[in-house]
């Protein structure tokens, strides 16, 4: 019986033993998930200037919010200046002619300063061989007012067809 217990001593030892080694494995594997997730957490905290967690979220939150808003203004201000352009008058289309087919040659024209709304002006100069005659004729939705020549009508759809 003396036996007996000096061999379940020693199993138990032995155990003990194996117990121990796979404990101290275990540490190391838990050791090493352990430092890789505090680089993870430092990755991710960052310059933040916060250990909490709770508080790097809110700290996130708070420049996510503030980013937004800055995007809604920079929408707004990005509309206002598509309205803008689109009001200028920065399609111009220019037609020469020869007013007096008897004499001279394209000393004429007709120039359409215009927006997208067909909303501008026409100036048309007809040249002669003692003078000069300048008309500017007002331009709302690609209709005037007053009677429009061909040649304004000419000028109007050629600028019409600038991008």
């Amino acid at each position: 019986m003396e036996g007996w217990n000096d061999q379940v001593a020693v199993i138990v030892a032995g155990a003990a033993g194996a117990l121990l080694l796979v404990s101290f494995v275990w540490l190391g594997v838990l050791s090493s998930k352990l430092s890789k997730l505090k680089k993870a957490h430092s990755r991710l905290i960052g310059d933040t200037g916060v250990s909490n967690m709770e508080e790097v979220m809110g700290v996130i939150h708070g420049r996510m919010s503030e980013l937004e808003r800055k995007q809604s203004d920079q929408d707004q201000t990005m509309g206002q200046h598509e309205r803008r352009l689109a009001s200028l008058k920065g399609r111009i289309g220019v037609h020469r002619f020869n007013a007096f087919s008897d004499s001279g040659s394209d000393l004429s024209f007709s120039v359409a300063f215009i927006n997208e709304a067909q909303d501008g002006v026409v100036i048309t100069g007809i040249h002669g061989r003692e003078q000069t005659f300048l008309y500017a004729k007002p331009i709302d939705k690609g209709q005037s007012a007053y009677m429009l020549t061909p040649e304004e009508k000419t000028a109007i759809s050629l600028a019409m067809q600038k991008e």
